[in-house]
């Protein structure tokens, strides 16, 4: 799997344009939470999809970051969480023990197919 890391607030309006070509994924790790490690562990054991970019926010270095996601996103902040961005909107968001890359694919095919 390979991660581009989101370290700068600035990123996040490269997402957006981004994501009017691709879907975007933002997954969300704590490293104080085990969870986090175990769904990382999980993704990581999968190939990065050409069609999708993958990328890992670490909340402990970067709540500023977190928290601008939640709100430009308007999701509730949770950790471990995935989002899924297409067209500038998170279109799919799950957290904790119900991340899979099964559901990211499920959900950023449908938007790749229309």
């Amino acid at each position: 799997m390979h991660w581009i890391h989101l370290t700068d607030q600035g990123q996040l309006q490269k997402i957006i344009v981004r994501s009017q070509e691709k879907p975007q994924v933002i997954f969300k790790y704590n490293n104080h939470c085990y969870l986090s490690e175990t769904i990382l562990n999980k993704l990581q054991k999968n190939c990065c999809p050409d069609h999708i970019d993958f990328h890992f926010l670490d909340l402990v270095s970067h709540e500023d970051i977190s928290t601008k996601v939640a709100e430009t996103f308007h999701v509730t902040h949770q950790s471990p969480q995935i989002l899924v961005i297409k067209d500038g909107e998170c279109i799919f968001q799950d957290s904790h023990s119900d991340i899979s890359l099964e559901q990211i694919m499920e959900h950023a095919a449908t938007t790749v197919a229309a």
